[in-house]
């Protein structure tokens, strides 16, 4: 089975799936090649810049960007690109993505793991250290900027928001 047929909702716990692609403090970005059914490495960052969190995308969604719905998946630890976890949305990063002269709309949805014993404390994007989010906003628009790409933040929203671009992203993929 490819990794991306997965349904986007784990059907016991109604939890969203994420497989991470690039794992916390990495440099390298990967991407899941469908064709081989791998992971391989997409690029490098630049030195001095690493990914803050894990970062993934969620199987059975198709974003305006025609990938995956991208997730940042804010835990403590690194996991492993081809993990998956269950993940409860807690908001998004409004954001529009210019690449030769095309501007998109790129969000970034914001999850935290749960499991069976680890239930996760934050469960809103209000709920987190602005702090925190002006250094992830940074970050994305920074990772952007070095593959020669205009991101803007034009805004936060909380979890409900996230569902919806969700469920938008499943339609676009059925």
């Amino acid at each position: 089975m490819n990794l991306m047929d997965l349904a986007a909702h784990d059907p016991d716990s109604g939890l969203v799936r994420v497989i991470i692609d690039t794992p916390r403090a990495s440099r390298n970005k990967y991407k899941f090649d469908p064709e081989v059914g791998l992971f391989k490495l997409s690029r490098v960052l630049p030195a001095g810049m690493s990914f803050p969190f894990d970062f993934g995308s969620i199987p059975g969604t198709r974003a305006e960007d025609g990938d995956a719905l991208d997730v940042m998946v804010l835990n403590e630890a690194p996991l492993f690109a081809g993990c998956l976890v269950l993940v409860h949305l807690i908001g998004v990063i409004r954001a529009k993505q210019t690449e030769r002269g095309k501007t998109i709309r790129n969000d970034r949805l914001l999850g935290v793991i749960e499991t069976p014993v680890n239930k996760p404390v934050i469960r809103d994007v209000k709920a987190l250290p602005k702090e925190q989010l002006r250094e992830i906003e940074h970050f994305f628009r920074s990772y952007n900027e070095a593959q020669g790409r205009r991101f803007v933040v034009t805004g936060r929203a909380g979890p409900q928001a996230a569902q919806r671009i969700l469920k938008r992203a499943m339609q676009e993929a059925a």
